[in-house]
């Protein structure tokens, strides 16, 4: 097929719903997928359900869509745990749902899919990854955030030089706090204070700058920030 397809991980809210919605205006077939979504009514969507840190999900969810589309254009890895406390308060089991789903979560679809976009000689895979993996704040304990998306960040650079002469871009976009379900309305304000801009990021945001980095094939090994200033200081 001539429809370039592209893969989203976490796609069932948020940020991963808004990139279905983005990637199919571009034209784009999709294939969605999280531990729980609903089929979708779109025959350009297929929707896979499973545990992205589970590898035969990962394998299954490229599988299907090489089955459906007989393509992979781009990967975004947009699923991920986030959990903020402070570091001694950690659980075993947050490292371990946390690693699962952040670091083998990329690594086993990610293999999947470049080993599928190596066959055509193009493609693209984008990582979402968080500021706080590069300038900490006292403000926000999360130190799991940090050393896995932070490996993302180092991992993102690695493989764009790795598979640059291979037709295959690898960029990541950090975002500042996004504002999300995830945040109740009564913390709005003072995450709002945490970035120099003086307010937290719009879903958009993030979708505006995945797709930037879609559109930019000299752009490769980049990590984008868009956090309201929060890379830069404060």
């Amino acid at each position: 097929m001539d429809k370039k397809v592209a893969v989203i991980t976490g796609a069932s809210r948020g940020i991963g719903a808004a990139l279905v919605g983005a990637y199919r205006t571009l034209g784009y077939g999709v294939v969605a997928t999280a531990r729980s979504i609903a089929p979708s009514g779109d025959p350009d969507i297929l929707t896979v359900a499973g545990d992205i840190a589970e590898r035969g999900t990962a394998e299954h969810v490229i599988s299907e869509g090489m089955a459906h589309f007989g393509r992979i254009d781009t990967l975004i890895n947009n699923a991920g745990i986030f959990i903020a406390k402070p570091f001694t308060q950690y659980t075993e089991a947050d490292y371990v749902a946390i690693l699962a789903v952040n670091t083998t979560g990329f690594f086993n679809i990610t293999q999947f899919a470049i080993a599928e976009m190596e066959k055509r000689g193009a493609g693209h895979v984008v990582q979402i990854t968080t500021t706080l993996a590069e300038r900490a704040s006292s403000s926000v304990q999360a130190t799991l955030a940090a050393l896995t998306k932070g490996g993302l960040n180092a991992a993102t650079r690695s493989l764009a030089i790795e598979y640059a002469r291979r037709g295959i871009r690898v960029n990541a976009v950090s975002p500042g706090i996004i504002r999300t379900s995830m945040h109740p309305p009564e913390t709005h304000a003072s995450l709002d204070q945490l970035h120099p801009i003086g307010h937290m990021g719009e879903i958009d945001d993030v979708v505006k700058a995945v797709l930037y980095l879609e559109s930019a094939p000299f752009v490769t090994g980049e990590i984008l920030h868009v956090d309201g200033g929060q890379s830069a200081g404060q």
